[in-house]
């Protein structure tokens, strides 16, 4: 006995994917049953983690398995568990909306992507399991009861833009998704998803350490030919990670790691370690090979899963893992912690901050180790995870060092490779007590900053920090093996030679009235002009002192809608330059004049432009500009 069935749309977003991902064609369509059975594990983690929290609740967990039931005759392959279940409410919201966050750029990724394996690999990173059956049925009905409620729901579609929802009367707890198979599908053996060899194929590749058991009905043959069925458990449950390491084949690290992330693409690197004496405990860690497409946004699900003596606690302790890690993936199975705790336990278990400490030590560890042993993937996990690791460098002082260490920044040495603090340090000029480095928004900006001149002249390297949390965490950390960092950009700078003759201070005295006259007229936007020694082109730059927050991150406060007070900054002329020479001319013979006045302003501005900051009065500085070119013709 039912309600009648109410039928909704998918979003406009939604529909499109949808049809995208049935009519796609795809490498491998096996993979739609480990998203099935994923999702069938989780929800039967679910329950046991519940009946933990809840006493009262009512829900059967004397027997948590996953069952599978194939009709050849109707074509039709369920999956059923007997986990937590869903509510309607949660059905609509989970099960009706495709990929709440990240729908658009997906939609835009898939329809750039032509080839059938890349398109499947951008659906993996994108979390869209339940939906891979769409590649192989052309209908999908999914039952499920909520543990504790009384009525179920029925999900249907047919991946053609709507969906329809009814409440029922009578379901048992849990879920269970059965799949219409296509005809197309049943024609080739090799893809028939009603015989129980295959099936049985696929689990043992996939889904073979799932810790609870997948159930099916096979056919046995004895001896003397009499065939019979009957319901057999058809993977191991051995816990991956509870196992030694010589008797995991890499095959099944890899199996593993697709299934707890939901990711097609194989892991980076794999950490498996076992700690003995006060505390005990297991972890299988993961560094993905790439970096997933919300990374950087709020909604990030991060953290490893929690096992207590291999009883399911948590989906994502994000205690056992500082954000900056937030892309490492796996379990960590503890032997001696409750199996009730909870998330505000968790932060002040003193056991769990020292998992903590050397869960981290090991990732780190493991990632020097990269280094040396197979720079091409140190490259590759630095380009798509090295913004977040250097956020630690702001938050996690204790491993600061270790941070520094496998680290890899772009520099003028080289315009291909990117360089350690190491190798810097190493090609450091003989008396140089400076690590240099220039902040920006892209290395193209700062390689051609005025500010560099003078370096690049002289032979002296720079690093070129461009990432966001650079211009942060720069301000924070003070040295790196007994060598500060100096921003080109801040400061003085004296790259020259001992002045044994006294001609630095005879420039001085030829520049100081000129000098004084133009920090009095640009007192409004400047604190000082002064003469400079890291030009060797360019007629000016505008530089801060030491201790003033850079013009990228005063802008990126604003920007997030802090009051930030604005900063007056040093205006450095190169007395070697034509126009700044022939300023100092024209001052000492004529003294002031409104062309000399004008020339100040388009000094300032062209100053503030090659650095790429902002005029204050841009309008004002091109009509200076124009007329000034005007007068020339």
């Amino acid at each position: 006995m039912s309600t009648q069935a109410e039928t909704f749309e998918f979003q406009a977003e939604s529909r499109k994917l949808l049809q995208l991902m049935v009519h796609a064609i795809y490498s491998n369509k096996d993979t739609f049953l480990r998203e099935l059975v994923s999702n069938a594990s989780d929800a039967l983690d679910k329950v046991r983690l519940e009946s933990f929290r809840d006493k009262d609740l009512e829900v059967d967990t004397s027997d948590p398995h996953i069952l599978i039931e194939a009709d050849r005759e109707h074509r039709t392959l369920t999956v059923r568990d007997n986990g937590i279940g869903m509510s309607r409410d949660e059905v609509q919201d989970l099960i009706g909306t495709i990929a709440k966050s990240g729908t658009a750029e997906l939609l835009q990724q898939l329809k750039d992507t032509q080839d059938g394996a890349a398109a499947q690999e951008l659906i993996g990173q994108f979390g869209l399991g339940f939906y891979a059956s769409f590649m192989v049925a052309d209908r999908v009905t999914l039952l499920t009861r909520r543990a504790g409620e009384s009525t179920g729901t029925r999900w249907d579609s047919t991946g053609e833009g709507t969906y329809t929802l009814e409440t029922v009367e009578e379901a048992p707890q849990g879920t269970a998704v059965t799949l219409h198979l296509k005809a197309e599908d049943q024609e080739d053996s090799l893809l028939d998803y009603t015989d129980s060899t295959t099936i049985t194929n696929i689990i043992k590749r996939y889904s073979d350490f799932i810790s609870w058991p997948i159930r099916m009905e096979v056919k046995r043959t004895d001896s003397e030919g009499e065939t019979t069925r009957q319901i057999e458990t058809i993977n191991s449950m051995k816990a991956l990670w509870a196992r030694p390491k010589e008797e995991v084949a890499e095959e099944e690290y890899r199996e593993f790691y697709k299934h707890i992330s939901h990711d097609w693409n194989d892991p980076l690197e794999t950490i498996h370690l076992r700690a003995e004496g006060t505390i005990e405990y297991q972890a299988l860690l993961f560094i993905p090979s790439v970096a997933p497409f919300d990374l950087f946004t709020r909604d990030h699900k991060r953290g490893v899963q929690l096992y207590v003596k291999r009883v399911f606690i948590m989906d994502d302790c994000e205690e056992l893992l500082p954000e900056y890690l937030r892309f490492v993936k796996g379990v960590v199975d503890a032997q001696d912690l409750s199996l009730n705790v909870s998330r505000e336990i968790l932060q002040q278990d003193r056991q769990i901050q020292m998992m903590r400490k050397r869960l981290v030590k090991k990732v780190l560890a493991t990632v020097k180790d990269m280094m040396s042993q197979d720079p091409d993937s140190y490259a590759k996990f630095w380009d798509q995870f090295g913004q977040a690791v250097k956020e630690g460098l702001l938050n996690d002082v204790d491993n600061r060092e270790q941070i520094l260490e496998i680290a890899s920044f772009e520099s003028t040495h080289d315009a291909e490779n990117k360089t350690t603090l190491r190798e810097y340090i190493e090609r450091m000029k003989e008396g140089q007590d400076s690590i240099y480095y220039i902040t920006g928004s892209s290395r193209s900006k700062v390689e051609n900053s005025p500010h560099i001149e003078a370096f690049r002249d002289k032979g002296m390297e720079v690093l070129l920090l461009t990432d966001p949390v650079d211009e942060m965490w720069v301000e924070s950390v003070p040295e790196f093996d007994g060598k500060r960092f100096q921003s080109i950009a801040k400061g003085q700078v004296d790259l020259d030679e001992q002045d044994e003759d006294g001609k630095d201070s005879e420039r001085q005295q030829e520049f100081a009235d000129v000098l004084s006259w133009m920090s009095t007229k640009l007192a409004e936007d400047v604190k000082e002009v002064r003469l400079s020694s890291r030009l060797s082109t360019s007629p000016a730059c505008v530089v801060g002192d030491n201790d003033d927050m850079g013009p990228t991150l005063e802008k990126m406060y604003r920007a997030m809608g802090h009051e930030v007070p604005p900063v007056k900054r040093i205006l450095e002329v190169n007395p070697d330059h034509p126009l700044v020479s022939g300023m100092r001319d024209s001052y000492d013979k004529n003294g002031e004049s409104q062309e000399l006045k004008e020339t100040a302003e388009l000094v300032h501005g062209m100053a503030l432009l090659a650095e790429g900051g902002e005029l204050r009065e841009p309008a004002q500085f091109t009509s200076l500009l124009a007329n000034r070119l005007a007068r020339t013709l």
